[in-house]
């Protein structure tokens, strides 16, 4: 009797893995028909879709854009730089102790 509803049971998760699984490649495949079968195109539309990335139209947003990510560097720059220094500078002292 267990095996039986073991058997059932794994026959009907293998059944809709099945489905969803064709039904993935059948979204895929329809996406990447309407992105022209390129792979770059697709995931574009996704990132904007999603707002991931948002499309720069002019000089002015696209050098703002820029300049936000070259804050973001330099920030991360003057945190790393004290705490690897720190590190590399590290040296180890001898302590002698008089008997």
């Amino acid at each position: 009797m267990k095996t039986t509803s073991s058997k059932t049971t794994s026959r009907i998760i293998f059944g809709i893995g099945s489905i969803m699984c064709l039904w993935v490649g059948a979204t895929i495949m329809g996406a990447l028909s309407q992105a022209n079968w390129s792979v770059g195109e697709l995931a574009k539309q996704y990132m904007v879709a999603t707002g991931m990335i948002k499309p720069l139209y002019t000089l002015v947003d696209f050098y703002t854009h820029i300049k936000g990510i070259e804050y973001l560097i330099c920030v991360a720059f003057f945190v790393a730089f004290p705490a690897f220094y720190k590190y590399v500078s590290n040296e180890k002292k001898r302590v002698h102790v008089s008997k």
